[in-house]
């Protein structure tokens, strides 16, 4: 289920607020793929499965920066801000990889909201994000991401 926010003054209300979690998504090889071309990182305990076959993990895993990516994936799945002049990612503050993610499993995104505070017309907006693995005992990312909204006049 999505959260809605719709002003300011929710968003400033609801720190501690948890947001439940998204579906399952698979992670095949052909996202890990995708990701090595975009991002230049083709080694081998990503894209090679007979060679990460008798790797450390058995098969190949997901960069941990992929995982890391998936939070922009996640979050409007757990929320939704109406009334937005404009909304931009302003970073993290924290970022850990737990556990990796073998290819095949299933993830899915959980969020909580850790602070909401004005930023001048704006509220920065911290959530944490955890990309879990089905089955896992550790989640494969934890991110605490930093986003600044700003609302249209009317609504704040």
């Amino acid at each position: 289920m999505t959260i809605v926010f719709s002003n300011a003054d929710e968003l400033l209300a609801a720190e501690g607020t948890d947001l439940g979690h998204t579906e399952w998504l698979e992670i095949t090889q052909e996202r890990i793929d995708l990701f090595a071309e975009a991002t230049g990182d083709h080694q081998w305990i990503h894209v090679d499965p007979e060679r990460a076959a008798s790797g450390p993990f058995g098969t190949c895993i997901a960069h941990g920066y992929l995982t890391l990516s998936l939070a922009n994936l996640f979050m409007p799945q757990l929320m939704r801000i109406d009334n937005l002049a404009m909304g931009v990612n302003y970073g993290s503050d924290r970022t850990r990889f737990p556990a990796v993610v073998p290819v095949g499993s299933k993830v899915r995104g959980r969020g909580e909201v850790l602070r909401a505070e004005r930023v001048g017309e704006a509220v920065q907006f911290a959530v944490r994000i955890s990309v879990e693995i089905e089955g896992g005992e550790r989640p494969g990312c934890v991110v605490d991401t930093l986003s600044r909204y700003l609302f249209n006049p009317e609504s704040k």
